[in-house]
C-alpha cells in the first residue's frame, strides 16, 4: 500500500483555499503542517511532505499565498526568486499564521489522525513555524534556516513547546551573527536546540537548488527524525 496524496479545499475567513495533504501507507500517524518556502507549495516541497509520509507521518501543508496567487509554483531561477519575493512581501504573516491554524484543526479532524502534532518550516516557512510554536498551536518544531528569528525574539519567552532550529554556517541570507543572537537569547530554555551545518548554504535542504548540499540535507533530516521520535516519546 503506497502513501495517499491529495488536495483539499478549507475554509478561511475570508476565503477558501487548498491545501496538500499526504497520508502514510498505514492510513494513521502523527501530525505534521508542513510549511512552505516562499516558492509555494511547489514540486520541492511536495516532496518533503511525502517523505515524512514516507516516514509514518500524516502531513498537512497549506497554499499561503493564496490571497495573490493561489497554488503558485516557482522555480529557483532569478524570475521565480523576484516573483516569490513579491508574494512574500504581498502576505499578511498574520493571516498566513489563521490559515495554518485552520490546516492544523483539518488535520487533527481526519481519520487517521493519532496525535502529537509538529510544525515543519522551511526558509519563510522556518519563520512561520517558530511563531507557529509560540502561538502554542503545536506539540513540537522545526525551523530549517528561518529567516527573521533574530528579528522576532521579543517572542523567545513564549516558547514553551520544544524547537529545533537548523541553520547553515555559510547562509548568505542569515549570517552566523544571526544565528549567535538567536542561541543568546534562548541558552536557559532547554527546549530549544540550534544546530548548524558547516560548508551549507541558504536552502541547503533543496535538491532543487544549487545550493543543495546532500550531507547536510541527510544529517539535518536525521536530526528532524530524532527530534520528532523524542515528540512521540514525550506525548505516550
Amino acid at each position: 500500500m503506497a502513501i495517499k496524496t491529495e488536495w483539499i479545499q478549507l475554509d478561511a475567513a475570508d476565503g477558501k483555499f487548498d491545501a496538500y495533504v499526504v497520508t502514510p501507507h498505514t492510513g494513521s500517524g502523527p501530525g505534521i503542517v508542513l510549511i512552505q518556502e516562499i516558492f509555494g507549495v511547489n514540486e520541492h516541497i511536495r516532496t518533503v511532505a511525502e517523505q515524512y509520509a514516507q516516514d509514518g507521518f500524516m502531513v498537512i501543508v497549506p497554499d499561503l499565498f493564496w490571497r495573490s496567487e493561489p497554488r503558485v509554483e516557482l522555480g529557483y531561477d532569478e524570475s521565480g526568486w523576484k516573483r516569490a519575493v513579491e508574494l512574500m512581501n504581498a502576505t499578511d504573516n498574520v493571516k498566513a499564521q489563521a490559515d495554518i491554524s485552520v490546516a492544523i484543526d483539518a488535520l487533527k479532524t481526519r481519520d487517521g489522525f493519532t496525535g502529537p502534532i509538529a510544525a515543519i518550516g522551511y526558509c519563510w516557512g522556518g519563520l512561520m513555524s517558530y511563531h507557529t510554536a509560540a502561538n502554542g498551536l503545536v506539540d513540537a518544531a522545526i525551523c530549517y534556516y528561518g529567516g527573521g528569528i533574530q528579528n522576532s525574539l521579543d517572542r523567545a519567552s513564549e516558547i514553551e513547546v520544544p524547537v529545533l532550529m537548523l541553520f547553515g554556517e555559510e547562509d548568505s541570507h542569515i549570517p552566523m551573527d544571526a544565528v549567535h543572537t538567536i542561541a543568546k537569547a534562548f541558552e536557559d530554555n532547554e527546549l530549544v536546540d540550534i544546530v548548524s551545518f558547516t560548508e551549507a548554504e541558504h536552502g541547503f535542504n533543496c535538491s532543487h537548488r544549487d545550493s543543495y548540499n546532500q550531507r547536510a540535507a541527510v544529517e539535518a533530516h536525521g536530526e528532524s527524525l530524532i527530534f520528532l521520535s523524542e515528540m512521540l516519546q514525550d506525548q505516550a
